[in-house]
């Protein structure tokens, strides 16, 4: 079990901000940290990870004390034994993808790790490739493996996929999925993607302006009031127009295009860009708004 509470003011574009967590995180859990640009996301990381001191606070993880500011402990980074994931990659640019792997180990000895992660993350015709020589989909799976190789208590991914594209996106979702039943890591994913956050989060915490909002699984979290029915789907409108007393509101799901009836009353509430549940109720497709 990872215990967390922390405080750090910090200053933000319209001043100060106190940022303040307290939440906790089951051992093999992946959690994700959700918000606005600005809410505190990727500080909460820096200062699990050791690069950022907070005001004050704790961070235990089974039990393992990393910070304290009341008994004035506060391990080094590399004491946590922490494997930290940047949007930007941050590889070594003269190193092929088997070298940075590699270089990662704790244990030079323990070679079949990295034969482990290139199958696992399907590297195998890329290991003698160096960083310039890659896509940026393909960077990011080294990245992971490149983390996975020192054995991570903790994985920590900064908005890892915000940077690619849908189809790219979808497959490294389905790599993180892959990672997180083989080694059980407890993981903690910065995002602001709702699809991204219902795919791979058993839970998710959503910060606004550095305090929690909201915590618990992703459906309870995005969803206002109960929706019933024999399926609900996850997407984005793209378009809202009347068509005589009724508007259609055009919804992509996936790679599909969806039209749903909307009534009046609920199609004034949605604009371009929101992300929204398609359900069925009494076998009538409805349109819910999600955060």
């Amino acid at each position: 079990m990872m215990t967390v509470k922390l405080h750090r003011t910090l200053e933000a574009p319209q001043g100060p901000m106190s940022l303040e967590v307290d939440f906790e995180i089951p051992p093999g859990q992946l959690i994700t940290l959700y918000g606005e640009s600005g809410a505190g996301k990727t500080s909460v990381l820096r200062m699990l990870s050791g690069l950022m001191l907070p005001d004050y606070g704790c961070i235990t993880f089974d039990q393992d004390i990393w910070f304290d500011s009341e008994k004035k402990i506060n391990k080094r980074p590399q004491e946590r034994n922490i494997g930290y994931v940047f949007q930007d990659y941050a590889l070594f640019p003269n190193m092929t993808v088997d070298e940075q792997i590699r270089f990662s180990l704790k244990n030079k000895s323990e070679k079949n790790i990295i034969s482990e992660l290139i199958d696992v993350l399907e590297l195998g015709n890329l290991r003698h490739r160096t960083p310039v020589m890659l896509s940026g989909g393909q960077q990011q799976r080294v990245a992971l493996a490149r983390v996975l190789a020192c054995k991570p208590h903790l994985l920590l991914l900064d908005e890892p996929l915000s940077a690619l594209g849908f189809n790219m996106r979808q497959r490294l979702q389905d790599y993180i999925i892959s990672i997180q039943h083989k080694y059980k890591l407890t993981t903690i994913l910065v995002s602001h993607d709702v699809g991204e956050v219902y795919r791979l989060s058993q839970s998710v915490i959503w910060l606004e302006d550095g305090k929690i909002k909201d915590q618990g699984d992703p459906k309870s979290v995005f969803s206002h009031k109960q929706t019933s029915g024999n399926f609900q789907l996850l997407g984005e409108v793209l378009r809202i127009e009347k068509a005589d007393v009724i508007y259609i509101t055009t919804v992509l799901i996936g790679n599909s295009l969806v039209k749903v009836v909307t009534e009046e009353s609920e199609a004034i509430k949605l604009k371009a860009g929101d992300k929204v549940l398609v359900a069925s109720k009494a076998f009538y497709p409805i349109i819910q708004q999600v955060e």
